[in-house]
């Protein structure tokens, strides 16, 4: 008889833990149902500035409704889970329905962090017309129906999200300020100067910064007028997108009386100290650390759906080491472990072409990659990640690290999407069967479906290798 596996949760955590676990053959051993709070299925957020540019929810969508259809997936949209009830293993969403399982994994995500600002709301406590958070399909489709060109906006926060959101609302032809409280731009995943290479590469963009000052309020009665900064300037504004970080979404735990720190804590199995409860995803705290990039938590799905299914009843989640590379507001940034050294012995090798806009650190400790910092050139981020990855002992001259990358094992087929790590030969074997469109080769090999940076060599190889089979 089959379990019955909830999922609460229909992000990018769950679309991949599904993959994972029907690669696994899950369908024999499960009868799985998924809980989503959207209308959509599951979707690549990282590519929401898309929305905001005219795109359709269709073209950022990696799991389409039939896609849970076919594979005896029973789908709740627009569903709330509000608790669990583990002793009697049942569910109840917040109309009150309740749904027995067996085995349950929150994949909640994580939620817009909205900073202390006077004046968001109106008397009746609704938000001001004209704010605005970053985080799904709908606030992007509201937000694209709200602006309006020759119009200006003002982007609270300057992390990833702030950015993709800013460069969109550039393109349509909007004037841009992003207020930033710390120091520099991508601050959790750059040093100071790769932020200033970010910061120089934005403004070419045509979009205003101010970093190191924070926003108190809005001004405006019904609907924004302005932004208020902490040293008394006004920026007027006819609206504003609030990107100031996301915290984990623990709601659900906490109502079901699972332990939760920052995030749901989970040991290494991924498991909740509830039986028969997990949780994975930006939600999840494993070792005093929630992970908010797409590696790791795609190596968590690997673990989990390992343990569930019993494909590797040994596999064990032991932490992640952190590795970004993402294509923000058109500039390729990459950064992997330490962006600053720890230890004095540690070696730091900084180079940089101001001109053509390039940055490269490396940090070196007992002869091994633990740290490297790209932007504006994406190239060898590849073959640095391996290194980082693997451990090995670098070379003599560390300059060698940022040549061509020949240096790197498997450099003879490089590795594409560094999400799935799907290498070059995959994907041009794909193209040669017929698959000669972005969304047909993700769909065969699952490259650019995670952090979408590499869909410019995917489209690359389309060009070159359809024409070449031509």
């Amino acid at each position: 008889m089959k379990k019955r596996l909830a999922i609460i949760g229909n992000g990018m955590a769950c679309g991949r833990l599904l993959d994972e676990l029907f690669r696994r053959n899950a369908g024999l051993a499960f009868e799985v149902t998924v809980f989503g709070e959207e209308s959509h299925g599951c979707y690549n957020r990282i590519l929401l500035g898309r929305i905001l540019t005219g795109g359709t929810a269709e073209e950022i969508t990696t799991k389409p409704r039939g896609w849970y259809a076919d594979r005896g997936v029973t789908f709740h949209s627009n569903t709330t889970v509000a608790r669990l009830d583990p002793p009697t293993r049942t569910l109840f969403t917040t109309d009150g329905t309740a749904i027995p399982y067996d085995v349950a994994v929150i994949a909640t995500g994580s939620a817009p962090f909205i900073p202390p600002l006077d004046n968001l709301t109106k008397p009746d406590g609704c938000p001001k017309e004209g704010a605005f958070v970053f985080r799904t399909v709908d606030d992007c489709q509201r937000i694209r129906a709200y602006a309006r060109p020759a119009s200006s906006a003002v982007v609270l926060g300057g992390g990833l999200l702030g950015l993709e959101a800013a460069k969109a609302l550039s393109d349509l032809g909007i004037h841009v300020t992003i207020v930033h409280m710390p120091d520099w731009l991508m601050n959790l995943q750059v040093d100071r100067l790769g932020g200033e290479f970010v910061r120089k590469a934005v403004e070419k963009l045509g979009i205003f910064v101010r970093t190191g000052v924070a926003a108190t309020g809005f001004i405006g009665t019904d609907k924004v007028e302005g932004v208020v900064l902490k040293t008394g300037e006004i920026l007027p504004a006819d609206l504003v997108v609030m990107a100031a970080g996301v915290r984990p979404r623990v709601a659900v735990a906490e109502a079901s009386h699972i332990p939760v720190k920052r995030g749901i804590v989970v040991n290494d199995l991924l498991a909740t100290a509830s039986p028969g409860v997990f949780a994975l995803g930006e939600c999840a705290e494993h070792n005093g650390i929630v992970y908010g990039i797409v590696p790791p938590i795609w190596e968590q799905c690997e673990v989990l759906a390992d343990v569930l299914t019993g494909a590797n009843p040994t596999a064990r989640y032991r932490g992640s080491k952190l590795y970004t590379k993402l294509k923000v507001a058109g500039v390729d940034v990459a950064s992997m472990g330490a962006i600053e050294p720890k230890q004095d012995t540690d070696e730091v090798l900084q180079v940089l072409e101001e001109r053509r806009g390039i940055y490269r650190k490396l940090i070196v400790r007992d002869g091994k990659l633990v740290g490297a910092i790209l932007v504006g050139e994406g190239d060898t981020a590849a073959a640095l990640a391996r290194w980082f990855d693997r451990g090995d002992s670098l070379p003599a001259n560390r300059l060698d690290l940022l040549c061509s990358g020949e240096l790197s094992p498997a450099s003879s087929d490089p590795e594409i999407c560094n999400c799935h790590h799907v290498c070059q030969s995959t994907i041009v074997a794909a193209i040669e069967t017929g698959h000669t469109t972005l969304p047909s080769l993700s769909s065969a090999t699952q490259a650019g479906t995670g952090c979408g940076s590499c869909r410019g060599q995917l489209a690359n190889l389309i060009l070159k290798t359809a024409k070449s089979v031509a």
